[in-house]
């Protein structure tokens, strides 16, 4: 593949928000710890304090994965990934993750995209200090309950939908009913290329477990171990028993409420548009086919939606008992991924950058490292046949990312064969104008401004004749317009990014595993570039 590059601000789909902070704008500084860049991992390794239990991670993952009655038929890369959740005992080796939904079928592109960040930052990092060693995490986010999130994927234009009815934490669904998502997805892969290699996988992934998770687990690592990518499941009582303090002391002191609502009122007031509010209480209650919030009402903490209640002692007794019942929200869940991992980055999209940015005191209050804050690389996959109406056109990467209309507009003007601006005529009626003004102001100086108002209503009459030039002349070019609408339709579906609609399929049946291979070369995770690969 080629690889052309261009600034995320450059491209329209991202915020200022984002922007700012890649462009390290000082009014943000106090709401993240480092800069993402070399040095900023350097001074982050300088003093990170951390408190992850290397060997209690290192038995979950190795349980998790190869454990007493654990079935990963074909197992990819066994002896890697065994390594790897070796390493994560010694002193000298970090974690990068990112994290993310279990999507059917991982989803739209950027689920891949996020883990191929990870596994070549690791690679970067490794090569910038040597003295350390860095394992790529993807975090499962098995707990989260929001079904109708993850229960269909896009490919080749068709919906594939899990239609079923579920409850409670995603990760313990069974996926037994996804015959007819399966059949589907498969149909649309086609017989061509890699298609069965890819079929017997998400077959695989998803008939021979009873959970979702253990699916999700089985479908990228058979895509991703060979890179050295590790996968947890938080989902675990061990390692909830080591967040348990913070469980305790935030669901009774509401620690989180009153830290991210004050650091969101700051951000409001430089005009960032947040992006998750805090509650009183940041917990939910986690049962089989339950996730409910847990509230404070009536002096005793009531799980909602159902008869559970607990007085404070009772709440305290519960949670050392069964801490696995407490499920961490949205904004408490990257505090309890800090604690159990020796984390060195987070990699996520723009929306999470800037959440991230809403918990920096939090993690002060409870004297936990911030994690260096990536934002993961965006890609546009152009297929071969639109890559060749791209060139006939002359259309450049950048011109991609402009409106249909604006694209439209530049080539007529661009191609025709007549000029179609009437600047040069304008600056001659400005003239005019101001001769005019001149001359009426001295036989009635209240004059010059009605001379004003006739001038703004002829530049809009120019303007509107010269869209009309404009207009007409596409007429002329009308078949050879219609290719940059065909073109926008493929790269930019719903006049959305191509990575938060299209599932990876369809490229992994054409490339295989070179798709990846591909992505991990052409990717450059600290120098936040758009990446436009074409076949």
């Amino acid at each position: 593949m080629e690889a052309a590059c261009i600034d995320y601000k450059d491209t329209g789909f991202f915020s200022q928000t984002v922007i700012d902070y890649l462009e390290d704008v000082p009014e943000l500084r106090s709401f993240y710890g480092y800069r993402p860049t070399l040095q900023g991992f350097a001074e982050f390794f300088d003093n990170k304090k951390v408190v992850a239990n290397r060997p209690l991670l290192a038995q979950v993952l190795t349980e998790q994965y190869f454990g007493k009655g654990v079935d990963f038929p074909q197992l990819q890369s066994q002896e890697f990934v065994k390594a790897q959740i070796e390493l994560l005992k010694n002193d000298n080796t970090f974690t990068i993750t990112t994290g993310h939904q279990l999507n059917i079928f991982t989803g739209p592109l950027y689920f891949i995209y996020k883990i191929v960040t990870a596994i070549k930052l690791c690679r970067q990092l490794k090569e910038a200090f040597p003295d350390k060693d860095f394992v790529p995490v993807y975090w499962m986010a098995s707990e989260d309950h929001d079904f109708a999130e993850i229960n269909y994927t896009n490919i080749g234009g068709k919906k594939v939908h899990w239609w079923y009815e579920a409850a409670g934490a995603t990760g313990r669904i069974n996926p037994d009913t996804m015959r007819q998502a399966i059949n589907q997805y498969k149909g649309v892969l086609g017989i061509d290329g890699h298609s069965s290699e890819l079929g017997e996988m998400v077959e695989t992934a998803y008939t021979k477990f009873d959970k979702l998770a253990d699916a999700t687990r089985y479908l990228v690592n058979a895509l991703f171990a060979r890179y050295g990518l590790v996968i947890i499941d938080a989902d675990d009582r061990r390692l909830k028993a080591e967040f348990a303090p913070i469980i305790e002391r935030d669901i009774i002191e509401q620690n989180s409420f009153k830290n991210i609502s004050e650091a969101n009122s700051k951000l409001q007031q430089l005009g960032v548009h947040i992006q998750v509010n805090p509650r009183e209480i940041n917990f939910f209650y986690l049962k089989d086919q339950l996730r409910e919030r847990i509230v404070f009402e009536n002096g005793r903490y009531e799980v909602m939606n159902t008869d559970i209640t607990f007085t404070e002692d009772e709440l305290k007794q519960e949670i050392q008992a069964a801490p696995e019942r407490f499920s961490p929200n949205v904004v408490m869940r990257p505090l309890y991924q800090e604690c159990i991992l020796p984390n060195a980055a987070y990699i996520g999209g723009g929306a999470e950058v800037v959440y991230w940015l809403e918990l920096k005191s939090n993690f002060d209050f409870y004297g936990i490292d911030f994690p260096v804050l990536i934002l993961r690389n965006s890609g546009l996959v152009v297929r071969k046949e639109t890559a060749a109406k791209i060139k006939s056109m002359e259309l450049s990467p950048a011109m991609l990312f402009k409106s249909t209309d604006e694209i439209k507009n530049d080539w007529v003007k661009k191609h025709s064969n007549h000029d179609l601006s009437l600047t040069e005529e304008w600056r001659e009626f400005e003239r005019t104008f101001e001769k005019i003004k001149l001359a009426s102001h001295k036989i009635d100086p209240t004059l010059p401004p009605s001379a004003a108002a006739i001038q703004a209503r002829l530049k809009h009459a120019v303007d509107n004749f010269q869209k009309k030039l404009v207009k007409a002349e596409k007429r002329n070019y009308q078949t050879r317009l219609e290719q940059i609408e065909h073109i926008k339709e493929d790269l930019f579906p719903k006049n959305s990014l191509q990575e938060r609609n299209e599932n990876f399929g369809l490229s992994y049946v054409k490339w295989g595993q070179l798709f990846i291979d591909e992505l991990i070369r052409n990717f450059e995770p600290l120098d936040f570039k758009f990446t436009v690969l074409t076949e």
